[in-house]
């Protein structure tokens, strides 16, 4: 990144930042919970995380109640289809909840937005893209599509199809699911690196950095999918993702907090408080899934982390020190 591209960066985040503005990080930086209520064997019962944070999201929204994120400056106002998803997942666990008709009126502008905003990207899939340019390692140039895009947007839809039987919202994640099944390469969303391990890349660039959240709420995606539609493929990739994660987690692992992705930069890129906290109850969701072992010995030593002043504050300057180099 140039020198006026940093300057630019900074720029945004001290306007994100200050007190009052109401950005974008408004709507993302919640506090992760699990979904108490929900039977993780069950998507109609609920989504995993309560995102019941993202329900009490001041605006802005269009005159249909879909949320606009701004994110100030030359990008603005954006619809982003992963926080429309997150947005209506979030009123989908309070309708289960409290049986409010309102709630699964809100849930439901949000699925129809989702029917009508799969598009065809070059090689004929059908995905859910971003329509403006966005800095991650170099720009994403717009319109670029995304991992967890898909992962929340499936999630949403099927739950949409099961409170309603509409079959428009289980075709389209049927659709929606066929990014899962192609390499990056052929247009999809995975990527499978030299070792054989699949990863659903959030962030399709020319060197994959693997973001740890974005792989995981993908994940949650594709195992929704099997949960509902019993397709075999699904519950494959499912188990070969569940693979990389117990082979790999301890790449995440700095001894002192977690990374927020495996980026090719010298300096690696620490988790925020909020990614590091948003961890540990991915975490914890994947052992309730799974009952793999590796999930709670990682959560118990990030939780260890996070309760260590010394490696709370050790973790920030780290991450000054990598935004000052590469943002």
């Amino acid at each position: 990144m140039g020198f006026k591209q940093r300057i630019n960066y900074w720029r945004r985040v001290i306007v994100a930042y200050r007190k009052g503005a109401n950005s974008q990080l408004t709507f993302w930086h919640e506090k992760p919970a699990i979904n108490e209520d929900m039977d993780f064997k069950d998507p109609a019962s609920g989504y995993y995380m309560t995102f019941y944070d993202k329900t009490l999201y001041p605006g802005p929204f269009d005159e249909h109640g879909v949320p606009l994120l701004d994110y100030k400056g030359v990008i603005g106002k954006q619809y982003n289809p992963i926080a429309i998803a997150q947005y209506g997942l979030g009123f989908y666990n309070r309708y289960v909840k409290e049986k409010k008709e309102e709630y699964l009126k809100k849930f439901l502008v949000q699925c129809s937005w989702l029917v009508d905003n799969l598009e065809e990207n070059e090689f004929g899939l059908l995905v859910w893209m971003h329509h403006f340019d966005w800095e991650y390692q170099g720009i994403l140039k717009s319109p670029w599509q995304s991992s967890l895009a898909q992962g929340s947007g499936i999630s949403a839809l099927l739950r949409g199809f099961l409170v309603t039987n509409e079959k428009k919202y289980l075709d389209a994640a049927i659709l929606a699911f066929k990014s899962f099944k192609k390499d990056v390469s052929e247009g999809g969303v995975t990527y499978t690196d030299k070792n054989g391990y699949i990863w659903f890349e959030e962030y399709i660039i020319k060197l994959y950095s693997h973001v740890l959240n974005g792989f995981i709420w993908s994940l949650f995606g594709v195992y929704d999918f099997h949960l509902v539609t019993k397709d075999d493929g699904a519950k494959k990739i499912f188990g070969l993702a569940i693979k990389t994660l117990t082979d790999n987690l301890h790449r995440f692992d700095t001894g002192f907090w977690s990374l927020y992705s495996l980026s090719p930069t010298k300096l690696k890129l620490i988790a925020s408080p909020f990614y590091h906290s948003l961890h540990i109850v991915q975490l914890d969701i994947l052992y309730r899934i799974t009952k793999e072992k590796r999930f709670p010995e990682f959560k118990e030593r990030w939780q260890n982390y996070k309760k260590s002043w010394v490696k709370r504050n050790y973790a920030l300057i780290y991450k000054i020190i990598f935004k000052i180099f590469y943002y």
